[in-house]
C-alpha cells in the first residue's frame, strides 16, 4: 500500500473524512459537500498520529526541502507541527489566524531567526487561500517558506492554480483521489457516487447548488 493510500485508510478508520454524496454536509460557508474533513481526531490517538508524523519527516526528505524550522497553522496544524519539528529535531513556531490586539500583537509565535527555511504545516488544504496567507505571514516575518505540507488536500483547481501564481511548493500526505480509491475498495462507496464526489471537486459551487438541502 503507499504512503497516501496508507494515511487515507488512516482518515477513514478515524472518521477524520467522512464521505457521504447521498446526504451531503453543509459547511460554515453554507456551502454544500459530499465531504466533511475533521483531521482534529487524529491527534485524539496515539499510533496513528506517529505514523502521521512520521509520513511527513519522511515526505519533507524525499521533497528536499531541508527546513530550520517547521511551522504551524493555528490551529489544526499546531499538534503536527509540534510533533514533526520533535522528530525532525528542529525549532517549531506557529502561525495565528489573526494578530493579537494586545501586547506585541504577534501573528508567528515563536523565535523566527531572518533567513530561516521554513516548512509550514497544515491539517487540510482546500482552496489553498489560509495556506498561502499563513506563508505570507512567514515571509513577512522574515522568514523563507521553503515547502506547505498538509495532511490532506481535496485537489481543487483553485488551489493547484493558488499555488502556482503564490510560487509556494506544496504536497499532502494523501488527497481525494487516494481516499475515494481505498472507499471503493472497501465498497464503502461505490463508482457512482465516487463520480460524484469528483464532480464536486470540479465545481463545488455548481454542485453545492445543485443539492440545496
Amino acid at each position: 500500500m503507499s504512503r497516501a493510500h496508507d494515511i487515507a485508510a488512516i482518515l477513514l478508520d478515524l472518521e477524520a473524512v467522512a464521505v457521504s454524496p447521498k446526504k451531503p454536509f453543509t459547511w460554515a460557508s453554507g456551502l454544500r459537500s459530499p465531504l466533511y474533513c475533521d483531521n482534529r481526531l487524529i491527534i485524539s490517538t496515539v499510533h496513528e498520529r506517529r505514523k502521521v508524523a512520521d509520513a511527513f519527516t519522511k515526505m519533507i526528505a524525499e521533497l528536499g526541502w531541508q527546513p530550520q524550522i517547521i511551522a504551524g497553522t493555528a490551529t489544526a496544524g499546531i499538534p503536527h507541527a509540534a510533533w514533526v519539528a520533535e522528530l525532525m529535531d528542529l525549532p517549531m513556531v506557529y502561525i495565528r489566524s489573526a494578530e493579537k490586539k494586545h501586547g506585541k500583537k504577534n501573528l508567528i509565535e515563536g523565535r523566527l531567526p531572518k533567513g530561516a527555511r521554513v516548512v509550514v504545516i497544515e491539517d487540510l488544504i482546500s482552496t489553498g487561500g489560509s495556506s498561502i496567507k499563513a506563508a505570507r505571514a512567514v515571509e513577512e516575518a522574515g522568514g523563507k517558506v521553503v515547502g506547505i505540507a498538509a495532511v490532506f488536500q481535496y485537489g481543487m483547481r483553485r488551489a493547484v492554480n493558488g499555488f502556482a501564481e503564490a510560487g509556494y511548493p506544496y504536497d499532502s500526505l494523501t488527497d481525494l483521489a487516494s481516499l475515494l480509491d481505498v472507499a471503493e475498495n472497501r465498497q464503502q462507496l461505490n463508482a457512482e457516487e465516487k463520480q460524484t464526489v469528483l464532480q464536486w471537486r470540479e465545481d463545488p459551487q455548481a454542485w453545492s447548488d445543485n443539492h440545496i438541502a
